[in-house]
């Protein structure tokens, strides 16, 4: 018996050591590849454009034969993947509401599994829809805008109209009425697909200032009360549209299908610097995008189940979930409301969309992780001193081995895998978009979800291709060498002091050129001109406004920001410049600069007070000493911020643009100084170095 232990121990011991040894040459050649030259410049002059080695001499444009539109890849899917779950969504078993300990009351979700459509399923309520719509009136290469939140029908919606030949124009759920009036008015758009919700609070209010709208498609199973709405609009269901297009009149007459220069999309932006404005998109362009942004992820295919939160009018979402569907891979919808079993929709005790839908790949913005990063180190500083050491050493024990290319097998088991649980166990991968990812949130997520996580970089007008870094890549702060589909190179801005020739990397503004590249701005030829061109071969350029620096294995870092805009973690827009103005006529305040990074939530500031009147303030309260002893008393940044606070209250400005910390300098800025011009105008290059410990202090804890 004991021999036939220690044969069987031994051929385990066998298998095990070939198993490490397999597991040691996959590893070795991870590290080779993330090692590698993954982009060069096209030729030896600085300046030159960078492009993956991979696809090196020609850009990508197509990545499944003969599927030049997004139609043919719908089709493509429909007809290769038939049965298939396509579409989830969870039931709603109930609504309850819920005190809160503040006396609000919140309304609580418990829901059901996920419901899904196949694809052939998608395909007739596509056809229906389709039909429908134009058994209504709306013709070919006229518009029709969608104002909804995420969810299936938005797909569906998305789907009938690149199939037949209706260009879409897509506006966030979150704009406010006057950016809603604007995109519709400007798209004139007669068709306008909606919520029953959005319907009730935001556009109810808004019909009358809108011009061209006709027919309002709404696409719950709920009734609406047409008479409280005005005389000139025609209020249909979604089903009752697709009702009218299953009709065998209806149904017999064929989509007039789009071709590739056909515009499939006009996406209007945020809206965060002004008006929104509306980016046109051709067939071509989104199918060149998404086969470069396809490419950096391996293995996609009908084993991929995604997870859908983000807001379909933002382009990163609208690509990813396109993609998905072209693949096989299910897509369950979800919001950041009922994402886990924590958020703040879901009652106790019940579970979140991630528990039970289990994704393996999911988009998210930084400040998503961030809060997960959070919640999770808070739970582990509740632990006891022996779970939080144990932690500990696992958790700095995977990182070097992280860093150095390997995994750590044992810790995922023992320690990660209710952290994992959180985002339903089975994520293989996560897409980082929309804003910089901070290097510790990057890494907290690759050590606990064992995952890697891959940082995208691209913009509307590039239909959200750029650049993403490689799943063997396990570096931080950076985004990534360009996508197979596009070439970037950088330009000087002497004015920042960015150039090519900069050592030991060149630096400069990033522009993107290729087929992904975005028509311009709708109705807006000035602006268009502004940041598009067009080269000697016919290719588009765009000129993004953002600094890069190109690492030596051809990945791209964003380093700046060439506008006083900058996005913060959750996606908004703040102008530097508007602070300043709003908050610069402050008694207290002689001088002032805002100052934002994009991986970070909050704005803060540097004032230079007015000496005079805070020293007049801490008599009053008490507070004594030299006039840098004033300055740098908490008391008197208090002070500081109180005031700014009332001031940003008086002159409009959204909660996230006010600065919620204070660095008061009791030097004043002069030209002499280095920190303002001749003018007086702001150096902010020159006041972030000086602030530099300044910032780090009022950023800490991250």
């Amino acid at each position: 018996m004991a021999a036939e232990v220690l044969s069987l121990l031994g051929k385990a011991g066998k298998r095990l050591a070939g198993w490490r040894l397999q597991e040691l040459i996959t590893l070795q050649k991870k590290n080779a590849m993330a090692k590698r030259i993954k982009a060069k410049p096209t030729s030896d002059k600085p300046g030159s454009p960078y492009r993956s080695v991979t696809h090196f001499d020609s850009l990508a444009v197509i990545d499944i034969p003969g599927a030049d539109t997004l139609d043919k890849l719908f089709d493509h899917a429909v007809s290769k993947f038939g049965k298939k779950d396509s579409l989830g969504t969870r039931e709603i078993l109930s609504e309850e509401n819920e005190m809160q300990p503040n006396g609000k009351v919140f309304k609580k979700l418990i829901l059901g599994t996920y419901k899904w459509m196949s694809y052939l399923e998608v395909n007739r309520r596509v056809n229906n829809f389709g039909s429908g719509l134009t058994a209504l009136g709306l013709k070919p290469k006229n518009t029709i805008a969608i104002f909804c939140e995420t969810r299936a029908e938005w797909m569906i919606a998305a789907q009938t109209c690149f199939k037949y030949n209706f260009p879409l124009v897509t506006l966030y759920a979150t704009l406010g009425k006057e950016a809603v009036v604007h995109g519709l008015n400007e798209s004139e758009a007669t068709y306008l697909i909606t919520s029953v919700e959005l319907l009730e609070s935001k556009l109810k209010t808004a019909l009358l200032d809108i011009n061209c709208v006709k027919h309002i498609i709404y696409v719950d199973n709920k009734t609406v009360n047409k008479a409280e709405y005005p005389e000139g609009f025609e209020i249909h269901s979604m089903q009752s549209v697709e009702e009218l297009g299953s009709k065998p009149e209806n149904a017999s007459v064929p989509p007039n299908r789009p071709t590739p220069s056909d515009m499939a999309i006009v996406m209007y932006t945020s809206g965060s610097t002004g008006r929104p404005k509306g980016v046109m998109m051709h067939h071509s362009n989104l199918i060149a995008g998404m086969t470069g942004q396809c490419e950096r992820i391996p293995g996609l295919g009908p084993k991929d189940t995604y997870i859908g939160y983000l807001p379909l009018a933002h382009v990163l979402e609208l690509t990813a979930e396109i993609s998905c569907f072209t693949y096989g891979c299910r897509i369950g919808y979800s919001s950041p409301l009922t994402l886990s079993d924590q958020s703040s929709k879901i009652k106790k005790g019940s579970k979140g969309d991630c528990t039970v839908l289990k994704p393996t790949l999911m988009a998210a913005v930084p400040e998503i992780m961030d809060r997960i990063y959070k919640n999770v180190m808070s739970k582990v500083q509740e632990m006891n001193y022996i779970q939080k050491t144990l932690f500990k050493i696992g958790y700095d024990y995977k990182l070097e081995q992280i860093k150095k290319g390997y995994d750590a097998p044992l810790c995922n088991m023992l320690l990660f895998k209710k952290v994992k649980a959180l985002l339903g166990g089975n994520v293989r991968m996560m897409l980082s978009g929309g804003a910089p990812l901070s290097p510790q949130t990057h890494r907290f997520m690759n050590v606990c979800f064992c995952c890697p996580v891959g940082q995208g970089y691209g913009l509307t007008e590039s239909c959200g291709a750029g650049t993403v870094t490689e799943v063997t890549d396990y570096t931080t702060g950076r985004v990534g060498a360009p996508l197979i589909c596009c070439e970037i190179k950088l330009k000087d801005w002497q004015e920042g002091g960015y150039t090519i020739h900069d050592k030991p990397n060149p630096r400069g503004e990033i522009v993107i050129g290729g087929q992904n590249i975005s028509m311009g701005y709708f109705k807006n030829e000035e602006k268009t001109a502004e940041d598009y061109s067009v080269d000697e071969n016919g290719q588009r350029w765009f000129c993004t406004g953002d600094i890069g620096e190109f690492h030596p294995d051809g990945c791209l870092q964003i380093i700046d920001r060439k506008k006083d805009l900058v996005k913060l973690q959750a996606g908004e827009y703040v102008s530097l410049g508007k602070v300043e103005a709003a908050l610069k006529n402050c008694p207290l305040i002689d001088n002032i600069c805002a100052f934002a990074k994009s991986d970070q939530s909050y704005v803060i500031s540097f004032v230079v007070p007015n000496q005079k009147r805070l020293t007049l303030l801490a008599q009053q309260k008490g507070v004594e000493g030299t006039w840098v002893d004033i300055c740098n008393n908490p008391a008197m940044e208090a002070e500081i911020l109180k005031e700014i606070r009332e001031a940003a209250n008086a002159m409009n400005l959204e909660r996230f643009e006010i600065p919620i910390k204070v660095r008061l300098s009791p030097e004043p800025w002069t030209p002499e100084t280095g920190l303002v011009t001749d003018a007086f105008k702001l150096k902010r290059k020159e006041l972030k170095n000086h602030y530099l410990k300044d910032i780090e202090r009022m950023y800490g804890g991250k």
